[in-house]
C-alpha cells in the first residue's frame, strides 16, 4: 500500500502485517471450530463444484444455495454432463435461486471448459477470467478454494471485516477501491510450511468471509463473538458509523421486473414438468410439449405492458422460446 517507497507508508505496511499475523492465528482457531459444513467444502468436490457453488451464491443466501447445489451436482457431476443438458432442463434445476440468467452462463462455462480444457478447469487467473460469466472475484475464489493459490478474494463480506478490523471505518460498497484491494493484498498470509497449515492463504480467505456473513454482519456486528475483538480498530473507535451506506443495499422486489420475469418462469417450470410426467405416463399432449398459451400467460400479471416487456427480455436472454400462436415455453 506505500507510494514509491515513502517511508510512514511503509511503517504502516509493516503495522498491518504485524496486526494481520495476529489475527490470522485467532481467526484460524475460529474456523476450525465454527466452520459451516457446507458440502462444497474441506476437499469434498472437485474444482468444477467449487466454480458451480460460487456462481449460486452469487447475491444469493447459502442456506438457500446447498439443496440446489447437491441436487445439480447429483445430476451434472462435471462441466462436460453441464454441457450435454437441454436448456430446459438447466433452467428448471435452476430453481428460484434468482437471476436465471447465470445459469445459463455457467453452461457456456462448461461447454468451454467441456471443449477446450478436456473437461478440467483452467488453473490461471487469465484463463478463468476468461470463460463465460466468471470475473474476478469468481476465479480468484476458484484459484484460492480450488487449488490453494496464494491470492486475494474479494467479496463484500470480506471488504467489510478488513476495512472495519484494519482501517477503523465502514466498507462503503459500490466497486473495491484500490485501497481495500491494496489491503487485501497486504494482509493476505505468506504460504506457510504444511505444518503450519493454520496460516495459510485459503484458510485467511475463507475464514474472513465467513466472519462477515455470521459474525461481522453489516448491520448488527456480533462483536462480543468475534475473534479479532482485540485487534479491531473499527471497535476499538466505537464503532463509527455502523450500517452508514450498507455494502449491499437492500433492493425493492415487489412489482420489479425481476419479479414478474420470475413468475413468467416459474409457470413455464410447472408446464415442462407437467410435460414430462405425461409423457413418462405414455399420455399423449396436444400442443407443443410443456407451452403455456398465452392466455395463461396473461392472467399472471395485471400490467400486460410490464408483462410483455418481460417476456420480451426473456427471449432475448434466451430463457424462453416464443411459439408462432403466443404460447410460452422453456427453450
Amino acid at each position: 500500500m506505500h507510494n514509491g517507497g515513502v517511508p510512514e507508508e511503509i511503517e504502516r505496511e509493516e503495522r498491518l502485517r504485524v496486526s494481520a499475523t495476529a489475527a490470522c492465528r485467532h481467526l484460524a482457531a475460529w474456523w476450525e471450530l465454527n466452520a459451516r459444513d457446507l458440502p462444497w467444502r474441506f476437499g469434498r468436490t472437485t474444482p468444477w463444484g467449487v466454480m458451480v457453488s460460487e456462481v449460486m451464491s452469487q447475491q444469493t443466501q447459502m442456506s438457500r444455495v446447498v439443496p440446489y447445489w447437491e441436487s445439480w451436482m447429483a445430476v451434472w457431476p462435471d462441466a462436460a454432463a453441464l454441457a450435454e443438458a437441454s436448456t430446459a432442463e438447466v433452467i428448471t434445476a435452476w430453481g428460484r435461486l434468482g437471476y436465471p440468467r447465470r445459469a445459463l452462463r455457467l453452461q457456456e462455462c462448461a461447454r468451454v471448459v467441456a471443449e477446450e480444457y478436456a473437461n478440467e478447469l483452467p488453473h490461471t487467473y487469465e484463463e478463468l477470467v476468461a470463460l463465460p460469466g466468471v470475473g474476478d472475484y469468481t476465479a480468484s475464489a476458484v484459484l484460492s478454494f480450488a487449488f490453494g493459490e496464494r491470492v486475494a478474494v474479494i467479496d463484500t463480506n470480506i471488504r467489510r471485516v478488513l476495512s472495519r478490523v484494519f482501517l477503523g471505518m465502514e466498507s462503503r460498497g459500490g466497486t473495491a477501491s484500490r485501497t481495500e484491494r491494496e489491503l487485501a493484498w497486504c494482509v493476505l498470509p505468506e504460504e506457510m510450511p504444511e505444518r503450519d497449515a493454520s496460516g495459510s492463504s485459503v484458510i485467511w480467505n475463507q475464514a474472513v468471509m465467513e466472519l462477515g456473513a455470521t459474525v461481522c454482519t453489516a448491520k448488527a456486528p456480533q462483536c462480543g463473538d468475534c475473534p479479532l475483538r482485540g485487534e479491531c480498530a473499527f471497535l476499538a473507535a466505537g464503532l463509527p458509523g455502523l450500517g452508514e451506506r450498507r455494502t449491499r443495499p437492500r433492493q425493492r422486489f415487489q412489482g420489479t421486473d425481476r419479479q414478474v420475469r420470475g413468475i413468467i418462469l416459474n409457470a413455464l417450470r410447472q408446464a415442462a414438468a407437467q410435460a414430462a410426467r405425461g409423457v413418462a405416463d405414455g399420455r399423449l399432449e396436444t400442443g407443443a410439449p410443456g407451452a403455456v398459451p398465452r392466455s395463461q400467460i396473461e392472467q399472471l400479471w395485471p400490467d400486460h405492458v410490464q408483462l410483455d416487456a418481460c417476456i420480451a427480455s426473456l427471449d432475448e436472454d434466451g430463457l424462453l422460446d416464443m411459439l408462432p400462436d403466443g404460447s410460452l415455453r422453456l427453450p
